[in-house]
């Protein structure tokens, strides 16, 4: 069952003082998720991510093309009481703590004050901030305040969250912290629209992505589909090889590695592993495996997007989080 349906979204933005012009911030979208999985929606800044969601979540109107979340329009009022929504730069009433915060959001989904507190709790405890319950929001970390976050995002129990961004800023801490708290939703059967720029957390967390650039889609599906018939090399693995044999095999190996299974040699193509192959018998030494090197999505969204928005030659701030050293 799908939950989420959008067909042909588009968004036009108005720019210019005098001869105002159309930008296009979103192209013709069309995608579906299914009821229970974590969906990831990635891209670099800019790709559109945002637009995308604010026009589910009706912050903005599109110019064309239609969305549907729980069978519903998205022009539903009753519809939005079933989902949640943490927003990438959220403003909360720092002032207050955090139980008073969720209290807050429960009153305005018109829970009964008993029904607020409960909530409350349950929310505390699942984001592991009973701790702090009774402490204002000023002065949480970042990463406490992405956890209270979500908590609100979850205080009417939606049937779909929608997370923009939830890990940027965080520490490794605080985004294992979050990561967990996602897989946790999905296994409460609740669906999650995952949108980030984070490509490990998007490939540790989704069961399908919508890679997005330039308000365009870029790939769609499995991660397993997406990244079908791409590699970034050849490892060979041998064993009883000599340190001449090893020496010369690092003359041209993009790495080579010697553990207690044997020597690992990672080639950049296959047309090397013959050379390998003659080193290997010369030494006397054993082949144990030949194996293609699976791209990661990290490769998949370099060769496809960083080309196009030349990440290659920008300077390290300008990278995806994922990929700065």
């Amino acid at each position: 069952m799908n939950v989420i349906e959008i067909e042909k979204l588009t968004k036009d933005y108005m720019i210019g003082f005098w001869r105002k012009r159309p930008v296009r911030a979103l192209d013709n979208l069309s995608l579906e998720v299914k009821q229970g999985e974590i969906f990831g929606f990635l891209g670099p800044n800019g790709a559109g991510k945002t637009t995308t969601l604010k026009l589910l979540m009706r912050l903005i109107y599109p110019t064309s093309g239609t969305a549907r979340i729980l069978g519903r329009s998205i022009d539903d009022v009753q519809m939005h009481q079933e989902i949640g929504y943490l927003p990438e730069h959220p403003y909360f009433y720092d002032y207050l703590t955090a139980r008073e915060f969720l209290n807050y959001y429960g009153r305005l989904f018109k829970l009964s004050p008993s029904e607020c507190e409960r909530r409350a709790n349950e929310l505390l405890r699942l984001v592991d901030m009973e701790h702090a319950a009774d402490k204002q929001l000023r002065k949480f970390s970042k990463g406490m305040v992405q956890r209270i976050g979500i908590a609100q995002a979850l205080i009417n129990d939606p049937k779909v969250v929608f997370l923009d961004e939830p890990m940027s800023g965080l520490d490794p801490i605080g985004r294992r912290q979050v990561r967990d708290i996602v897989q946790s939703l999905r296994e409460r059967g609740k669906t999650v629209f995952f949108c980030s720029h984070i490509l490990s957390d998007v490939e540790v967390l989704c069961d399908r992505v919508c890679i997005m650039n330039k308000g365009k889609m870029v790939a769609y599906g499995k991660l397993e589909d997406i990244q079908v018939g791409v590699t970034s090399g050849v490892e060979v693995v041998a064993a009883h090889i000599d340190q001449p044999a090893i020496r010369e095999l690092e003359t041209f190996a993009s790495k080579v590695t010697e553990t207690a299974t044997g020597v690992h040699i990672e080639l950049e193509s296959e047309r090397q592993v013959d050379r390998v192959l003659s080193i290997i018998r010369r030494a006397d030494g054993k082949l144990v495996s030949v194996n293609p090197i699976k791209a990661s999505l990290e490769d998949f969204f370099m060769r496809e997007i960083g080309n196009q928005t030349g990440m290659g030659k920008k300077s390290e701030k300008d990278l995806p989080e994922s990929v700065m050293v």
